[in-house]
């Protein structure tokens, strides 16, 4: 129940010697009437090419509404799946197939379906964050940026199954009052963000603004003096007159912060682990060479079975309905 995609791997020695990478990638995008989409975790390189750079929801409306013929995705594998559903007509490739996520390989999608058996009667909402199978299990789709309307949206008498991320999840029912049984994933990124490093880091920076992902441990959201989606911490900071910020999400948003607020300091909030986990590495997989390689030879591209496509089509369709 995933996209298949057509078998190949970017060769990067194809590139021709002294190539102007980001000249070849504008030319193929006029070429090919192609639109590139950049989620705010990819590289710096990468967000100032992109025609449109944002959070999932951003990009799905993205995707939902573009007129091109071809959306280069530079994100991960759900990303460029979310766009083919909302595009089946429209060649929708990735800059590199292993760019995966850890939240969405962490709810297969035929464990998923067994697990629902056990809820036969309730309302299925799942974080945008999950493969194509896990979609078409679902009765409608969210977004770290409308998790709390889309809940509120619901029958308050409906039961709900929240999947895959257990810490948004649980923000969601903070937020909302609302009670939900919850599938236990996580991201390998949010999850290493605790307290207790929190707390070290504001000891070192006293009085700066502590802003986190919703996908972070509760221990560390109720600490923060705002929690929201990439798009709404950009926002935060854009707007805030603070001067410094600990910022815990991937670290790749702060190249949009530092744009909107260059006199602000941004402090990324360190790994407890130790290893510099606050970047993603399936995020990171992407590069302007294999921008270029995906564009120039229309690869690897995705597609999906038209049945399943169709089924993974409705909850993300009712998302979308919300605005």
């Amino acid at each position: 129940m995933r996209a298949t995609t057509l078998p190949y791997r970017p060769n990067l020695e194809s590139l021709e010697p002294g190539l102007d990478l980001a000249a070849g990638i504008q030319k193929l995008r006029r070429e090919r009437r192609a639109v590139i989409l950049a989620h705010y975790y990819q590289e710096p390189e990468i967000q100032d090419l992109a025609d449109v750079v944002g959070d999932s929801l951003q990009l799905a409306q993205a995707a939902a509404e573009t007129d091109a013929e071809v959306i280069a995705f530079c994100g991960v594998h759900f990303m460029a799946e979310t766009a083919k559903i909302l595009n089946p007509e429209k060649v929708v490739v990735l800059p590199d197939l292993d760019a995966g996520c850890s939240l969405a390989d962490r709810c297969p999608p035929d464990h998923f379906e067994a697990w629902l058996q056990d809820y036969p009667d309730h309302e299925v909402v799942s974080y945008i964050n999950c493969s194509a199978g896990v979609k078409a299990l679902s009765s409608i789709i969210c977004t770290s940026s409308n998790a709390v309307r889309v809940i509120e949206s619901l029958p308050k008498e409906k039961p709900i199954v929240f999947a895959p991320d257990r810490h948004l999840g649980r923000w969601v029912m903070n937020q909302t009052g609302r009670d939900m049984v919850l599938w236990p994933g996580f991201c390998i990124v949010h999850e290493q963000f605790t307290a207790k490093r929190v707390a070290a880091l504001q000891a070192q920076h006293p009085g700066a603004k502590l802003i986190v992902h919703p996908e972070c441990d509760a221990t560390v959201s109720r600490m923060a003096d705002f929690v929201g989606s990439t798009a709404a911490l950009l926002r935060y900071v854009a707007q805030n007159p603070d001067r410094t910020f600990l910022v815990g999400t991937e670290v790749g948003i702060l190249h949009q912060m530092r744009k909107l607020r260059p006199d602000a300091e941004l402090v990324p909030i360190p790994a407890d682990s130790g290893c510099n986990c606050s970047l993603c590495p399936y995020m990171k997989l992407n590069s302007l060479e294999k921008l270029y390689l995906a564009l120039r030879d229309l690869q690897p591209r995705l597609e999906l079975e038209e049945e399943l496509r169709q089924r993974a089509l409705r909850p993300l369709e009712r998302m979308l309905a919300l605005g």
